[in-house]
Order: structure tokens, then sequence, then C-alpha cells
């Protein structure tokens, strides 16, 4: 009698592992043949139902060829139509879009300006201005500074009374 060695439980894992990896390779190879095996059936009746509805209506396959270019024409004729058509409502969309965009700009200037108004807060423009009058009246102070002479102050004692 031979001895058999006990497989551990990793062992046992891996070996599961393994076969529900065949059991899906397997199911994944019968699905895809189905699907071919459907597809290649119904490209066969495809076929047969054209030929019988050519036949039925006594439909030249030259012809058949020719109507369907014709039609093919069209449609690529209708979608160039379409897509210029789009085209030119998308752009009056972004002049509307950019037109909206600055008045939505005005509009919020204005509430601001309302706003820092009402809280007596000077703009912008205003704290320029009072900066430009200071720098101004700095530089005219500092030219009559330099123009007329200082007083000294005298040496003598001041007189007792």
């Amino acid at each position: 009698m031979k001895a058999t060695k006990k497989s551990s439980p990793r062992t046992r894992k891996a070996r599961a592992g393994q076969v529900r990896l065949r059991t899906a390779g397997t199911r994944i190879r019968k699905t895809w043949d189905a699907a071919v095996e459907a597809v290649t059936s119904a490209e066969a009746e495809a076929e047969r139902q054209l030929r019988l509805l050519l036949a039925r209506n006594r439909i030249d396959p030259a012809e058949a060829r020719a109507a369907l270019a014709a039609v093919r024409k069209r449609v690529d004729k209708e979608r160039r139509k379409a897509s210029r058509e789009l085209d030119v409502r998308i752009a009056a969309l972004q002049g509307r879009l950019r037109q909206e965009r600055k008045n939505l700009v005005r509009l919020v200037d204005e509430a601001i300006r309302g706003t820092l108004g009402a809280l007596n807060v000077p703009s912008r423009h205003e704290v320029s201005e009072l900066t430009r009058k200071v720098d101004e009246l700095s530089r005219k102070i500092d030219g009559y500074r330099k123009s007329s002479p200082r007083p000294r102050p005298s040496r003598r004692p001041a007189a007792a009374h």
C-alpha cells in the first residue's frame, strides 16, 4: 500500500482556482461560439430574405445597388446640411452667451458699486484720486519749506519785566 500525501489548504485552494478558471474559460468559449453561430445564422437569414424580396418584386440586384447608392448619397447630403445648420445655431448661441456674460458682469459691477457706496467704502478710483491729491499737496508743502528760510531762534536772553 502506497501512502498518499495530504494536500495543504493552500494547495487545495490553488487547485480549486485552476478548476474555476478552466470552467470559466470553457463557458466563455461556449458563449463566443454560440454568438458566432447566431451572427452567422442571422446573416444567412438576412441574405435569404433579401433574395426573396428582390425575386418577389422582380428587382434586379444592380437596380437595388443603384437605389441603395442613391439613398446613401441623399443621407450624406442631409447629414452635411444638418451639420451646417447645427454650426450656425451653435455660433448664434455662443454670441448670445458672450452678450449675456457682458450684461452679467455689468450688473455685478453695479451691484458691488452700490453696496460699497451704501457702506460708505471708497472705490479704487476715489482712493487713487485722493492719493494723487495727497502727493500733490506734499510736493507743494516740501516746495514751501525749501523756498522760505526758517526763522532762527534768537540767542538773546528773554527780557525780564
